[in-house]
């Protein structure tokens, strides 16, 4: 038995700016992120029977890895073990993460899959650029829509990343930031709405294509904002990130109609007017998690009255440990 473990992550500014070309429309483009101990794991053996996929309640199984990649609680993982020409397999997946997050989950399970199967199978071993790339690939192959980079490196390398957007490929730096002293600041909160960001995503891509000015406009804010935010963490200025964060999300909310909801409006007020420095919802919006940085000793009193209104509080810091890999 092979068992892998990726991590979920939060985005603090930058977001969708990873998706290929538009990082490169706005010179100097980046995507600030940073790992969470919220896992996705994966354990796979070899099989001589059908592939064998199972989820919480759910089971499926499939005679062929195409036959997978057809079943819509397969899909995903029969698009890779297609991709990698992965013989029979029994498969367990879990995640910490709540399903439509915005906290990456579906990307750290796929870069996951890709590290168990490589090691199950006696396969190539693949860096993580490789492995990310790889990943991101599948994904969009999976949605027929574009698909980012930001969420794999978080979940393979761990830690908080400012991952650059150049021509002919990302570079991706690991910042010195005080994870323990970040986690202390750090509240992750669920909206309790769930969100497909790949569509979400798909709107805000398009207009940026055809050049609209509005969305190019907020683009440039949204990296402009983020270019800062790596300073700050390293600082240890964390009320100057969480404010930064807020300003992203104001560039953010009105890239298109649904990026912000009324349940996700109202528990960033509650936040703020609780004492929250700052935040800003994850991924792409429109439902899932919302991220805030918020002073040490007011963090419990903002994450109890985010619960009363219906929201639900993560037990979630930061980690450093990349992708970990198991046998048994």
């Amino acid at each position: 038995m092979i068992t892998a473990k990726a991590w979920c992550r939060v985005d603090l500014a930058g977001g969708t700016l990873d998706i290929w070309p538009l990082g490169l429309f706005h010179p100097g483009a980046r995507t600030v992120n940073v790992a969470l101990d919220l896992a996705v794991t994966v354990r796979m053996a070899r099989s001589d029977g059908p592939y064998r996929v199972r989820q919480g309640e759910s089971r499926v199984e499939a005679a062929s890895a195409a036959d997978l990649s057809r079943l819509p609680e397969g899909a995903l993982v029969g698009v890779v073990a297609e991709h990698l020409e992965l013989p029979p397999f029994d498969l367990e997946l879990a995640s910490d993460s709540p399903r439509g997050g915005g906290l990456g989950g579906s990307s750290a399970m796929v870069v996951a899959l890709i590290a168990a199967a490589e090691e199950a199978f006696g396969l190539p071993r693949t860096g993580a650029r490789e492995r990310a790339h790889l990943a991101r690939d599948l994904e969009a192959r999976l949605m027929s829509l574009p698909t980012g980079i930001q969420d794999h490196y978080p979940a393979l390398l761990g830690g908080a990343l400012e991952i650059l957007a150049r021509p002919g490929g990302e570079a991706v730096r690991s910042l010195d930031v005080d994870l323990e002293a970040l986690g202390e600041s750090l509240l992750v909160v669920y909206s309790g709405q769930s969100h497909f960001s790949a569509g979400q995503n798909w709107q805000v891509v398009r207009r940026r294509l055809e050049g609209e000015p509005e969305v190019t406009a907020l683009f440039a804010g949204i990296a402009e904002v983020a270019a800062e935010i790596p300073a700050a963490l390293e600082a240890g200025d964390f009320q100057r990130a969480g404010e930064l964060m807020g300003r992203e999300w104001e560039h953010r909310r009105r890239l298109a109609d649904g990026i912000d909801t009324p349940v996700l409006e109202e528990l960033a007020r509650l936040a703020l007017a609780a004492g929250a420095w700052g935040g800003k919802a994850c991924g792409a919006g429109g439902g899932g998690c919302l991220t805030f940085l918020c002073p040490p000793d007011r963090k419990a009193e903002i994450a109890s009255r985010l619960q009363e209104a219906g929201g639900l509080p993560l037990r979630a810091r930061p980690t450093r440990e990349p992708l970990l890999l198991s046998v048994s």
